[in-house]
């Protein structure tokens, strides 16, 4: 959030301290900040086989969520719109709650994670960086190649998704 000419991050929410949904959804980001969304549909999670190169991070390739980086200036709400349609171009979703803030994958980052539900089905539109999107059950998708370990642990603990 920027107030007159300071930049301001999102502030880290205590795990106990859960904020409404429109709270967090109008929070500002940063560039070390990424929005997420956990797309539900039955007992299967939209996931996406992530190719990453030594230049971005490390060769790796590992399921991920939609998602992605705030632009400056961008709240959480916005950045998870543009990214979803970036990625898989679909518009419409709900997102239907807040889920937490975790550690990102790299050091310094911040996820933020929201619960979205959509009726639309995903397009490849990067595949430089995807292999490919697919709903999958949890119990599907290789917990070693999952690239959040927090979120992975959050994941099954919180949701009944085998």
């Amino acid at each position: 959030m920027v107030v007159n000419n300071e930049v301001y991050s999102v502030p880290q929410v205590e795990k106990n301290d859960k904020l409404s949904l429109q709270e967090s959804l109008s929070r500002i980001g940063d560039e070390n900040t990424a929005v997420v969304g956990l797309f539900k549909r039955g007992n299967s999670v939209l996931v996406g086989l992530r190719n990453y190169t030594q230049n971005e991070w490390k060769n790796v390739s590992v399921w991920t969520f939609p998602g992605g980086r705030c632009d400056e200036g961008e709240s959480l709400e916005t950045t998870l719109r543009r990214e979803t349609k970036e990625e898989i171009d679909i518009k419409k979703f709900n997102i239907v709650d807040y889920l937490g803030d975790f550690d990102g994958a790299k050091d310094g980052d911040k996820l933020v994670l929201f619960l979205a539900e959509t009726d639309e089905e995903p397009k490849l539109m990067e595949p430089k960086k995807f292999t490919g999107w697919a709903w999958m059950p949890m119990n599907e998708i290789p917990e070693e190649f999952f690239i959040n370990k927090q979120v992975w642990n959050f994941m099954q603990e919180n949701y009944n998704l085998d």
